[in-house]
């Protein structure tokens, strides 16, 4: 007698997870992506950034779904609906808090994600691609967090919606027509808050989550790197199982599940203890309504924008318009794009390079970190020049990568990885 469709199926198992195999690649999937998947055994501190991006996302992704349940996108109830989900919805202080510390949390441990990759060499060939989908959900991520800074109305919000759009202004030929595309009016009126609440909600998460699950998928097709920047592909055992790997599960989960507690900790006393971090995370004039004829001292971005910002300011404006400097902010953003062909270095790990890496990759994060304290700043005393100094050295550690990095002295890499941290 024939078997029937079921019995001639790989999926052989009894019980539910059988019915489901039989029907869905759950199993497989499980082992593929989890049980069975070989990771380095020598993942360190750095490597707990990865876990947590996807714990913060999956926050922000169930917060703005409760969030957006009692929002009001106009501009005549949304900082109103605002207060009303602070002062009067059972928790809703709570929510909103998460939200916005989340905002702030995601930028940290993304930017020490990424520092990572400086670190270890996790760009390199054959991680471009992979490299490529993290910078684009950099991108993306920064065009979320602006819309949703703008969605409370604030005056802070509004303000800062204002300069920022108007920059587009700047570029020729397309500028005045690009800024009105992008404000829906001729202000910063009802209908910006209308499609930045729709693209915050709705079109940039589903485009944010695609490029989450193409970029684990890449992750897992080339494998992940690792502090000595070793393919621990090359030397297997009988099975065909890397001798320098373990399995993602047990062994990372549960070592992630104690980074993600810790985590969890902190994120929890900004929120009860903090949550505004002395106005860095949500400025005093945006617990003011939006208002147009009352500007802020002091507008500025959000803190995990000001690098940027900072350079945008560090270039003077020529005849009357700012196309430079936006142009300026926008190559510090693309540059990273290419960072997987600037470096030439015959080594992956910081471990195994030259002082002049080391030198340059610590110029890098102190420059960083100067040009985000100056665009938090007026432009004025020295913050201005320190700027300018920051921003060279900012294109610096990229554009002179190709010649550092490829005539440096290295020191010979181990065949197989090592088992300090």
């Amino acid at each position: 007698m024939a078997a029937g469709p079921e019995s001639a199926h790989p999926g052989s198992g009894g019980g539910l997870l059988g019915w489901i195999d039989r029907r869905f690649p759950l199993s497989k999937l499980w082992k593929e992506q989890a049980s069975e998947y070989y990771a380095p055994k020598n993942f360190n501190f750095w490597y707990y950034f990865g876990v947590l991006s996807l714990v913060v996302l999956v926050n922000q992704l169930v917060t703005g779904i409760f969030l957006t349940m009692q929002y009001k996108p106009s501009s005549a109830e949304a900082f109103a609906s605002i207060e009303y989900i602070m002062r009067d919805v059972d928790g809703g202080w709570l929510i909103r808090y998460m939200h916005s510390t989340g905002a702030s949390a995601f930028f940290i441990v993304i930017y020490l994600h990424m520092f990572r990759a400086l670190l270890y060499g996790s760009a390199r060939k054959p991680r471009e691609l992979l490299w490529i989908f993290g910078c684009l959900i950099f991108l993306l991520l920064m065009a979320e967090a602006f819309m949703g800074y703008v969605l409370p109305w604030g005056n802070m919000s509004y303000w800062g919606a204002q300069v920022i759009v108007s920059l587009f202004g700047s570029l020729p030929w397309i500028g005045a027509g690009l800024v009105e595309w992008i404000r829906g009016d001729y202000y910063i009126a009802d209908a910006t808050l209308n499609r930045f609440f729709a693209l915050h909600v709705a079109a940039l998460p589903l485009a944010l989550v695609f490029l989450v699950i193409a970029h684990l998928m890449a992750l897992h097709e080339v494998g992940s790197n690792n502090p000595d920047g070793i393919d621990i592909h090359e030397h297997n055992d009988a099975k065909g199982h890397p001798l320098d790997g373990v399995p993602f599960h047990p062994y990372y989960t549960v070592k992630d599940l104690v980074g993600v507690a810790f985590f969890l900790l902190l994120f929890s006393a900004v929120i009860f203890f903090a949550p505004t971090f002395g106005g860095l995370f949500l400025e005093s004039p945006n617990f003011e309504p939006a208002n147009p004829l009352q500007t802020p001292p002091h507008i500025a971005p959000v803190w995990y924008f000001t690098p940027f910002y900072a350079m945008l300011r560090a270039v003077p404006s020529f005849a009357g318009t700012q196309v430079w400097g936006v142009l300026v902010m926008g190559a510090s953003v693309l540059i990273i794009f290419f960072l997987p062909w600037l470096d030439r270095s015959p080594v992956r790990s910081i471990r195994y390079r030259g002082p002049i890496y080391k030198t340059m990759l610590g110029i890098f994060v102190v420059s960083f970190i100067t040009l985000a304290v100056c665009g938090l700043k007026p432009p004025a005393g020295i913050y201005p020049l320190l700027a300018k100094i920051c921003t060279v050295l900012y294109f610096s550690f990229f554009l002179l990568m190709p010649w550092y990095t490829k005539y440096e002295a290295v020191k010979p890499v181990p065949e197989r990885v090592t088992g300090h941290d």
